[in-house]
């Protein structure tokens, strides 16, 4: 019952929406796919939107935030994320439903409690008005997210190396980005240090970084036009592999699916 659970609700362009912890209560990552699919992939998932205590906002893109001031006014979950990012949310031109009657304002690097999960955000390098990932600490174990950046900084490093569950971006494939059907201007939005991680800058990263407490890493926010899910995978296999890092036996590897629920992953805490 207690067992840390991880399932991503959605992971893409698309939207993006993610749920960390036990069958009494957890949190949701961003709010970025509507309502009603959230509610069903959750069921899908053997978990209920009752559930929810949080949720954590990583930025103010609309595949991160679709859906989070239903999430907030008709259902009255808190919204925590920086005061920047709040802003940037009432200013989107796209939400729909723009008032959060229970924002929490959030500042990087200070850890605050939520339902006896242990929150923490981080600044990351992207082109929102503001930009988190979160670690979520939970009977010892660090569970971090890590989305939408262009690189990897200074500030995000150290979380992403502590984590003992890590959900990392593995957003496109070099060559089919150059190569693919997008205009310049996107293409080299993307592959900015503002922009989007790519499966080579994260392999490289896992590799170099790899320690015996990461037991689970996730890649998340594949690219439908520049990117598969055997294709990041591989990669970054190849890259632990080649660092003497055995995947399925050393660390847990696997791609995230865009437009559907995941596998219900239980997490030893």
């Amino acid at each position: 019952m207690n067992k840390l659970r991880f399932v991503s609700l959605g992971s893409g362009s698309s939207g993006n929406c993610y749920y960390v912890g036990t069958m009494s209560k957890g949190l949701l990552i961003d709010a970025g796919i509507g309502i009603r699919n959230m509610k069903k992939r959750l069921v899908e998932s053997g978990l209920d939107f009752g559930l929810i205590w949080g949720v954590l906002i990583t930025h103010d893109h609309i595949d991160h935030i679709r859906s989070v001031g239903a999430v907030a006014a008709r259902h009255h979950i808190p919204v925590y994320t920086t005061a920047t990012i709040h802003k940037g949310i009432a200013r989107c031109p796209m939400l729909g439903d723009k008032i959060i009657p229970s924002p929490h304002n959030i500042e990087k690097g200070e850890t605050i409690d939520i339902a006896r999960f242990e929150v923490t955000a981080f600044a990351v390098s992207h082109d929102g008005s503001d930009n988190v990932g979160y670690t979520i600490q939970y009977n010892g174990k660090r569970f971090t997210v890590a989305t939408d950046l262009g690189y990897i900084c200074e500030n995000s490093a150290p979380y992403i190396r502590q984590a003992n569950y890590l959900v990392l971006e593995a957003n496109y494939d070099v060559h089919m980005l150059e190569t693919g059907r997008y205009p310049r201007y996107l293409k080299n939005r993307i592959s900015s240090k503002t922009g989007h991680l790519s499966n080579d800058e994260a392999a490289q990263f896992l590799a170099e970084n790899y320690a015996p407490h990461l037991s689970h890493i996730y890649l998340c926010h594949l690219s439908q036009e520049n990117n598969m899910p055997e294709l990041a995978y591989h990669i970054v296999k190849r890259e632990l592999t080649a660092k003497g890092i055995t995947v399925g036996k050393d660390v847990q590897l696997h791609a995230l699916p865009r437009t559907k629920a995941s596998d219900v992953f239980i997490l030893e805490t």
